[in-house]
């Protein structure tokens, strides 16, 4: 059994984005995308958890994704995932947003972020079946 308790916290979009107008004397709706990876980030940050588990449609982040050289990662280092994503190893609207995600997390001082599927969240927690991001 893990030892942690789990709290769920799901962010995503949603709210009127806006903007003071030039004068300061009203605001203004603009567009924008509230990425959930990201907000959910801001937020276990700012309530100082200790794990951040993100859920996403494969159990592990992978280099090559797709190709016959596809290779998953296991357990990399913020410097990896840096690495990796500054190469575009990463698709662009699907896993930047949650590898930049962990990456801040754990550099604003939270223990590791795991990213997998929603079926290996509970294994997760234990190191199986998933990738996890940490100093």
């Amino acid at each position: 059994m893990y030892d942690h308790r789990v709290i769920v916290i799901a962010c995503g979009g949603g709210g009127i984005p806006v903007i003071t107008t030039e004068d300061n004397a009203a605001l203004q709706g603009v567009e924008a995308v509230i990425d959930k990876d990201h907000a959910a980030a801001l937020f276990v940050s700012l309530i100082s958890a200790d794990i951040l588990l993100i859920l996403t449609d494969v159990d592990k982040v992978a280099l090559h994704y797709g190709k016959p050289d596809q290779k998953e990662l296991d357990v990399i280092t913020i410097d990896d995932a840096t690495k990796y994503s500054t190469e575009r190893h990463f698709p662009a609207g699907s896993m930047v947003p949650k590898t930049e995600s962990a990456i801040h997390f754990v550099e604003s001082g939270g223990e590791k972020a795991i990213i997998t599927s929603i079926e290996s969240a509970t294994s997760s927690l234990h190191g199986n079946g998933c990738t996890t991001i940490h100093l």
